[in-house]
């Protein structure tokens, strides 16, 4: 008796899960991809995804340079974190991170490396276009390093332009800058309290309050001011007295949640606009 109930289990067992990879074969045929990262799509599943069910690819791009006490990758953590929580909301794959960029201010410091401008610019370029030939029609870019932006904006452009192609270059940190307010009741800076907390909400382990003390900020120069090379210090202040790190859990996840709800709102309003212009259809 006890050997045809244990028979009779595992038949039913196995038709479970023959019926679930019956209804995940399905589910891909209808469209759903495997995956929202190109770097685990196959060809094939590439080709029957882009453009016709796909037409969107975010770019996480970032740096590798110190950040106070969370890690030297944050730059490059963030956008990436970023793509894969807001891919699903705004239909779109995720290009592979490009890890590294313009960083020669802090490049003195341990762990930090810097592309020259001479070499990130015509690779960025080289990528962005490479994107537009596989018919992607909307290139976001989501960068997570301040130094990147202007070689970014001339690059976008011009990909833009020749490829006939809507590229959206973001900096995360500036579209969140009433959320950091709001969530922190003041001001943010670099390895501030609003990048620490981004980090910290899916990265904790990663986060080391024991290593900080609040010697290691300071405020940022004034425009014109004076530059010192390398930086003084890793956690720069956008204001005199504000943006300290409070390794706060919670604010840490609101704060996330918020900036990644903005970032897929702002992706979908874009791409809206551009269809409703005709601009490139």
């Amino acid at each position: 008796m006890n050997k045809m109930r244990t028979s009779i289990m595992m038949f039913s067992a196995i038709m479970i899960m023959a019926a679930g990879s019956l209804m995940a074969a399905e589910t891909r045929t209808a469209g759903a991809p495997s995956t929202r990262e190109m770097n685990l799509l196959c060809w094939q599943e590439f080709q029957e995804l882009v453009p016709a069910r796909i037409d969107t690819v975010l770019v996480p791009l970032g740096s590798l340079e110190p950040h106070g006490v969370i890690p030297n990758g944050t730059d490059n953590l963030a956008p990436e974190a970023m793509a894969r929580d807001i891919a699903e909301k705004t239909n779109a794959l995720i290009a592979p991170t490009l890890n590294y960029g313009l960083t020669a201010a802090m490049k003195g410091f341990p762990g930090a490396i810097s592309i020259s401008e001479a070499a990130y610019g015509p690779f960025v370029e080289d990528l962005l276009g490479n994107l537009a030939d596989q018919k992607f029609k909307n290139i976001i870019v989501l960068n997570g390093h301040g130094g990147n932006t202007a070689i970014l904006n001339q690059v976008a452009t011009r990909v833009a332009n020749r490829s006939r192609v809507r590229v959206l270059v973001t900096n995360w940190w500036t579209i969140a800058d009433d959320l950091t307010k709001s969530v922190f009741k003041e001001n943010g800076g670099h390895a501030g309290n609003n990048e620490t907390a981004y980090i910290q909400a899916f990265l904790p382990a990663h986060i080391h309050p024991e290593r900080y003390n609040k010697d290691m900020a300071q405020p940022a120069a004034a425009p014109g001011a004076y530059i010192a090379v390398p930086v003084t210090s890793t956690i720069i202040l956008y204001e005199k007295g504000q943006g300290y790190p409070t390794f706060d859990p919670n604010q840490a996840k609101e704060y996330f949640r918020k900036v990644n709800d903005r970032m897929a709102d702002l992706v979908l309003e874009t791409i809206r606009k551009w269809d409703s212009s005709g601009v490139y259809n």
